[in-house]
């Protein structure tokens, strides 16, 4: 999930504290702040502090003017090998290729693991925004480099590197003597660790007050728990745990539209909800129910009536086309 889903779960959390409410309407916000704040504390921990403390043996970066794939390819297939001949982890990071303010050379790896390979490929040029930027893009370019081992990735097969800051995997033996590619190992580690969440709240409850760790709690552990419906998972019960994470359910993707839409309107309709029922006027008649119907079931509706439309429209003959004749594509 982004860290907006994570933040309006915590807020959310917290509204169903009518203590909270209470002081909230008194002009403490403290428990919503500690809702929201330890919604997202977990990736914090990760993106903004522990990601650059985190040990490279090795870092692949690309020649912008040229870049080469087998350099790709040799670099992966050189780490798995390594591990697997030593049995220790070696961890190797693949830079982005940036060639301006707002255009990066996008490539990708890939695992092959029924013929224990690592393909590379460079693919197009892209915006910051990822759109392809098809005059600068010329043909994509592939390698291949073998590995003496099977492999079992934790993640997903094919990884594409564009924007911003690359991967890292730390390639770690397994008992089956196949090698792990961990994929950005640093992440999920011990921070998404429900241990580590009751630390915290132990201190918010010290510091401020039982209800504060509570909160506190719930909205860390909820992050952890939404992380679960994705492809890495989490380290659950780190340091008790073993030092790996538990893979995910594999139901979504964290960068997903719908389900972070999905869970931030859920969570404002619970906000106002409890908000709403903490108020000395009420509405006559407004339940549970109504706001179930107004709130989601008819906004739900008109999303699925909306998107047929605009699918079927799409889909007409004529449409297609006209966008093969004018060049567009579905970035």
């Amino acid at each position: 999930m982004k860290g907006i889903a994570h933040f309006s779960v915590g807020i959310a959390l917290a509204s169903f504290f009518q203590q909270a409410v209470q002081a909230g309407s008194e002009g403490n916000p403290l428990y919503f702040i500690l809702g929201g704040v330890f919604g997202l504390l977990p990736d914090t921990l990760d993106f903004k502090f522990y990601k650059f403390l985190y040990k490279r043996d090795i870092e692949i970066s690309p020649d912008p003017k040229d870049p080469d794939p087998q350099v790709v390819a040799d670099g992966l297939a050189f780490a798995v090998n390594k591990t697997f001949d030593t049995g220790k982890p070696v961890r190797i990071k693949l830079n982005t290729i940036r060639l301006g303010s707002d255009l990066w050379r996008q490539y990708k790896m890939k695992f092959d693991v029924g013929n224990r390979k690592v393909i590379a490929s460079i693919g197009p040029v892209v915006r910051t925004d990822q759109s392809v930027v098809k005059e600068y893009s010329g043909k994509e370019k592939k390698a291949s480099a073998t590995l003496v081992c099977g492999i079992k990735p934790d993640y997903e097969v094919e990884t594409t590197i564009d924007i911003l800051d690359g991967p890292l995997f730390m390639m770690t033996p397994s008992a089956d003597g196949r090698i792990i590619p961990a994929f950005i190992p640093w992440h999920r580690e011990w921070s998404h660790s429900f241990i580590v969440g009751l630390l915290f709240a132990l201190v918010g409850a010290v510091a401020w007050s039982p209800l504060a760790g509570v909160i506190s709690f719930f909205a860390y552990g909820a992050h952890i728990l939404l992380d679960q419906l994705g492809f890495l998972g989490s380290n659950l019960f780190y340091p008790f745990h073993a030092s790996r994470r538990a893979g995910g359910m594999k139901l979504i993707h964290s960068g997903d539209m719908l389900p972070n839409f999905g869970t931030v309107w859920l969570s404002c309709l619970a906000i106002f909800w409890n908000l709403y029922r903490d108020l000395s006027w009420q509405i006559t008649a407004f339940n549970p129910l109504k706001l179930v119907f107004y709130g989601v079931i008819i906004p739900l509706t008109l999303f699925i009536l909306l998107r047929r439309f605009l699918v079927a429209r799409n889909s007409k003959p004529g449409v297609d086309a006209e966008r093969e004749s004018t060049g567009d594509d579905y970035l």
